[in-house]
């Protein structure tokens, strides 16, 4: 049954972490529901850091000829100084509040951080809608206001591809552009939780634990879920309507809301 749970936690990380729904809020939603059910959480740290593994390779696989381009031609192309930039906001945040994100992953926050999440994706359709000018082209400014949303994203619940999506177009990027450079985003800030996790496991001398078999399921789930995931939006990108998102995590905000006035599952209170 392990096996199973961890193949389920890796689909609903590679899918969400690229879905504008936020990945950990529906981890931390999935593994309290699936607790119920028998899903052991005491592997659960080992997991979570190989989930983040699957969904970078999902991330390098994608653009893997953007990844290459970047590294043979560092000035010309200005992308990797443009994501150093972006990743800036997000640094700061946990330097300056770091404890305070921590407490949020308790799950005490996470309803009410899903309903800014279905805020952030009504206002991203309609500033794109009315928008009759976008630029292709990720300036400076549009690398800087995606990295702010993306550091109010270190909330669980609040989605970091649809905060950095509605940064980009806010800031004046198209919608494909605005996708594809909060893709490459996600890289970084998935290397450096990733690499963060992996010292703490490091330290207590857990490391054979991310190489069990149910883990390794997992990780193969996000990988491939996440791939899909990628490509699914940058092909529909300039068709869907983020509202149909926006609805969905409205309704998940919600009921988060019920489990946490009622105690269920064990979900913490939002009043702490």
């Amino acid at each position: 049954m392990q096996v199973l749970f961890s193949a389920i936690m890796g689909i609903v990380q590679g899918l969400s972490e690229f879905l504008p729904i936020s990945s950990s809020g529906h981890l931390l939603l999935a593994e309290r529901l699936l607790s119920l059910v028998g899903y052991d959480v005491s592997s659960s740290k080992s997991l979570m850091i190989m989930l983040h593994m699957g969904t970078l390779v999902a991330v390098a696989a994608v653009f893997i000829k953007d990844w290459l381009n970047m590294l043979r031609h560092p000035i010309k192309d200005r992308t990797l100084l443009l994501l150093f930039l972006a990743s800036l906001p997000a640094l700061f945040a946990v330097i300056l509040l770091g404890d305070f994100i921590d407490s949020t992953f308790t799950g005490w926050f996470l309803g009410p951080a899903f309903l800014i999440t279905a805020l952030f994706l009504v206002l991203a359709e309609k500033i794109s809608r009315k928008t009759e000018k976008s630029s292709d082209e990720v300036s400076l400014k549009n690398a800087g206001a995606m990295g702010l949303f993306q550091a109010v994203a270190l909330l669980p619940g609040v989605s970091r591809s649809g905060s950095t999506l509605l940064g980009g177009l806010i800031s004046g990027l198209s919608r494909r552009s605005a996708a594809k450079f909060s893709f490459l985003m996600s890289a970084p800030a998935i290397l450096g939780s990733f690499l963060v996790e992996l010292k703490d496991v490091f330290e207590s001398g857990n490391m054979s634990t991310l190489f069990s078999f149910d883990i390794l399921i997992g990780t193969a789930f996000a990988a491939i879920s996440g791939f899909f995931a990628i490509r699914y939006m940058l092909r529909l990108i300039e068709k869907i309507s983020f509202n149909k998102f926006a609805i969905y995590v409205a309704i998940v905000g919600i009921i988060t809301i019920i489990f946490q006035l009622t105690g269920f599952a064990g979900f913490p209170p939002i009043v702490q």
